[in-house]
């Protein structure tokens, strides 16, 4: 017994195949959404390439402009069937691969479902991946003399500015690394010496932070130096005081933007997901509507559409035995083959 079963008439199939038709080319443009979002966060992951160490993943947005491609070609093929239904002899020359192509679109709406899981997934393994590419590049703040690295400097500064954050986990960070160049510090002051002896590495480290890490909202002159030092600012106790420098950190930043992309993304691939599903499910009834005509050499004459030929648990039925005899085959090929191999 067939599923979910509707009568139609003549005018219920062309209304039907004009909806679908419609909803095809609606969904060319949802194939052009994904494609677009796709590429704006492929160029989003390269512009800030340098602050996850080149090392960032291009996965998801690769993924994203395939299916957008594939949607596209796709949806643009069914709405060209659609509108053929309406003439039974241009129809005839869709009829053979139809199946095929209903069986295809099922497929490509289980990876949507699943392109849309990874947008919510892959923030994890981003998280790791900005922790430690902010954490090489702040090493490299100070070489702005160095090929390679001097832009680095600037990009941490724009970044700290544009995201109002300061370091990796917190503006403490930029304590536990040197990130003045040696070319502007004098070896032959005292306080350079007493501070490089310090510690086993050799760094000029000290209890300050960038310029790009002050917050400009702050009614007091930014304190970026001796930010632990009481004595060395007039009414200050870097214990209880509000900074005024940003406390929040820049993987937080960076991950929490990222994220709104991704988490965007993910919801705006489900939408996209549920209109391909329902122009899957409205082909199969213009397929069905049209081949179950009460007298074939008639168009008016009536038919009933359904979406499973058979209930959902004898459909499954019958494809785990044809996957079973596929298997089947294919051993008995295996087999043939060995049985060649030693005869020769």
């Amino acid at each position: 017994m067939a599923l979910m079963v509707v009568k139609f008439d003549l005018k219920k199939r062309v209304k039907l195949a004009q909806t679908v038709w419609f909803m095809y080319w609606f969904a060319v443009l949802a194939g052009i959404l994904v494609l677009s979002l796709g590429l704006f966060f492929k160029i989003e992951l390269r512009k800030r390439s340098e602050l996850m160490d080149n090392n960032e993943s291009h996965f998801l947005p690769n993924l994203l402009i395939a299916m957008g491609l594939i949607a596209c070609g796709m949806n643009a093929f069914g709405g060209k069937v659609c509108y053929d239904s309406l003439d039974p002899i241009k129809f005839a020359k869709w009829k053979p691969m139809l199946k095929t192509f209903l069986v295809f679109c099922l497929g490509f709406n289980a990876l949507l479902i699943v392109t849309a899981l990874l947008c919510f997934v892959m923030r994890i393994p981003l998280q790791f991946t900005l922790a430690e590419g902010l954490k090489n590049g702040m090493k490299y703040y100070k070489d702005t003399d160095t090929p390679g690295r001097c832009y680095m400097k600037r990009t941490l500064d724009l970044m700290q500015i544009e995201f109002r954050c300061c370091g990796n986990d917190n503006y403490r960070d930029w304590f536990e690394i040197q990130w003045v160049s040696n070319r502007y510090l004098d070896f032959s002051s005292k306080e350079v010496k007493d501070r490089i002896g310090s510690n086993v590495d050799g760094q000029y480290l000290m209890d300050g932070v960038p310029f790009s890490c002050c917050n400009p909202s702050s009614p007091r002159p930014c304190i970026q130096h001796q930010m632990t030092n009481n004595s060395a600012h007039y009414s200050y106790d870097h214990y209880t005081e509000e900074l005024n420098v940003w406390r929040r950190g820049c993987r937080d930043a960076l991950l929490s933007y990222y994220g709104g992309i991704m988490n965007t993304i993910g919801a705006l691939v489900f939408l996209v997901t549920m209109l391909e599903v329902a122009v899957t499910i409205g082909l199969q009834y213009v397929d069905s509507s049209l081949s179950t005509l009460a007298n074939p050499e008639d168009i008016e004459s009536e038919s009933e559409g359904f979406l499973l030929e058979k209930t959902v648990k004898e459909t499954f039925t019958d494809i785990m035995a044809k996957m079973k005899a596929m298997g089947k085959g294919t051993k008995v090929e295996e087999g043939g083959e060995e049985g060649v191999a030693t005869v020769s």
